[in-house]
């Protein structure tokens, strides 16, 4: 990639003053050049702790999650990535404490080291006087065993604190956020996310489909009203509030995005699975819904079913089964990356929601998503998460809905992202851009919970051929596993996909125009006629 002299000359002096650098002042370069210059920066930034990139240190010295050993070694690093975050004291206090922790471990270690050490050699020495003594106990190796048994339960004893402090840190890591791509720019909430990119314009539609200065688009809901397929009362009645019922035209359009999300992502080269719609507790902690989401999950009454004997949930998003389909798994570098997709619907409380966006498609408890998840290796984890975005803005743009690309800020990113881009949609009714996709990479943080690893490609050995002596040939030698890294995003969400194709292609008539790229899936219907 080519990278202006200027751009370069800019950051190489931000690093020799030591400044706060921040992704905004490269605001004329393209997204792909911002992440690769930023990558440079970080290179020569973690040479210099007192140099900042968007008001935190660098992450650069620790490229992967954190484990208690990486935490305490990188204490201050971890402190300013939560602090950028706007993380609550308690998480901040919850750092500290496993810094704390993992040296009293460390001490541990070395206390049970040596008192098994020691037990060892009064085995030995047991052993040999033994033999001294042809079998016979003597008072001296009775003293010696004796003392081999206080130093064994010693050692027991270390083991079983030792056990209780790995469980405290492990317990306390669950509750810490991924740490920060360089890339991710610093702000308190969405308003200080930063624009990527923006495409389409927001008069095309409404000039072919004829909307004059005086027509005032309506929300989705009433257009599917007019169209005869919106049935919320039927729903709310049977299931509650944040429960919508569609029928008709309606149902079948949605059904049409549907389909056609998951076509194109086959073309794209993603393999479609239909996974499990209830998971375990174990699932959900793998890719970290749990322990910190639990609120907003659909929890099934465990007399009712369970998961292998854990707690059985609803699905929150695909991204839980599709990642978690190679959890424990080794796999082999040849096979990454690998691409699923899935349509499903997903199931979420929304706990934290009472009274935002009550109207309506936009938040409810159960809606279609078609997920993309990509399981990758670390060298080509950005790539791959700008592959998975550019997917979904496809969507978009064939779908000719105007739409923009945000990077989300470092109070906005989702727990387990360490960088993530927003799809937002235009709905005319409010005159605003809403999300209708989240792309996150997450690094190797889902991975390392559930343990999915893969064995790099052996490198090529100049020496392999060459016989040892005896004449045999030397053996290759296996790489050690490493953690993959995974990516998720809506590629896209089929409900507020649903709410921009009706407020966008409405006509002053009441009628829906369906997209060009609908109509295969819609048996070849043009309009939708109001009722």
């Amino acid at each position: 990639m080519l990278i202006h002299k200027s751009c370069i000359a800019m950051l190489f002096a931000a690093v020799r003053s030591a400044s706060a650098f921040s992704i905004r002042s490269l605001h004329h370069v393209s997204a792909p050049q911002q992440i690769s210059l930023l990558r440079h920066f970080s290179t020569a930034a973690a040479a210099d702790s007192d140099t900042l990139i968007n008001n935190r240190i660098s992450r650069a010295p620790v490229p992967s999650s954190l484990d208690a050993r990486t935490l305490s070694d990188n204490l201050d690093l971890v402190l300013s990535h939560l602090r950028s975050r706007r993380a609550s004291d308690e998480a901040l206090d919850a750092a500290k404490t496993i810094s704390t922790l993992n040296l009293d471990r460390v001490a541990l270690i070395k206390e049970r080291d040596e008192a098994l050490q020691q037990r060892n050699e009064l085995s030995a020495k047991v052993g040999m006087l033994m033999r001294e003594s042809k079998g016979e106990e003597t008072e001296e190796i009775i003293g010696i065993k004796a003392e081999a048994t206080t130093v064994g339960e010693t050692a027991a004893g270390v083991e079983e604190s030792l056990a209780e402090i790995e469980s405290k840190m492990n317990t306390l890591l669950e509750s810490l956020p991924n740490l920060l791509d360089d890339v991710v720019p610093d702000g308190d909430d969405d308003s200080q996310n930063e624009l990527v990119s923006e495409w389409g314009n927001v008069s095309t539609l409404p000039k072919e489909l004829g909307w004059d200065e005086n027509f005032e688009p309506l929300w989705h809901d009433d257009v599917a009203t007019n169209l005869g397929g919106w049935q919320s009362d039927a729903a709310v009645g049977m299931s509650g509030a944040r429960f919508v019922s569609l029928t008709g035209d309606v149902a079948r359009l949605e059904r049409a995005i549907s389909s056609y999300f998951l076509d194109r992502a086959s073309q794209k080269g993603y393999t479609e699975v239909s996974p499990p719609l209830v998971v375990s507790r174990t699932a959900l902690e793998g890719t970290s819904q749990l322990p910190k989401f639990e609120d907003d999950l659909f929890k099934i009454m465990p007399d009712s079913h369970t998961c292998n004997g854990e707690d059985a949930f609803l699905i929150p998003t695909a991204e839980v089964p599709l990642t978690n389909m190679h959890a424990g798994a080794i796999l082999e570098e040849s096979e990454l990356p690998i691409s699923y997709c899935a349509l499903t619907p997903c199931f979420r409380a929304e706990a934290g929601s009472y009274g935002r966006d009550t109207r309506g498609l936009i938040r409810t408890h159960q809606f279609y998503k078609v997920e993309l998840v990509k399981i990758t290796t670390a060298e080509t984890s950005a790539d791959e998460h700008e592959k998975l975005t550019r997917h979904a803005q496809e969507c978009l743009e064939e779908l000719k809905i105007p739409y923009r690309k945000m990077r989300l800020c470092s109070g906005d990113v989702g727990f387990s992202a360490q960088h993530c881009y927003d799809l937002e949609a235009w709905l005319p009714s409010t005159g605003e851009y809403r999300e209708i996709s989240s792309c996150s990479n997450t690094g190797d943080f889902q991975a390392r919970r559930m343990a999915l690893r893969y064995r790099p490609a052996p490198a090529a050995d100049a020496n392999a051929d060459e016989p040892k002596k005896g004449g045999k040939k030397k053996k290759a030698k296996k790489p050690k596993p490493v953690l993959c890294h995974t990516i998720n995003g809506s590629g896209l969400a089929v409900g507020r996909t649903l709410v921009a194709v009706l407020e966008n292609y409405q006509t002053p008539d009441g009628d829906v125009v369906v997209p060009e790229v609908l109509r295969p899936y819609m048996g070849g219907l043009e309009i939708l006629k109001k009722k």
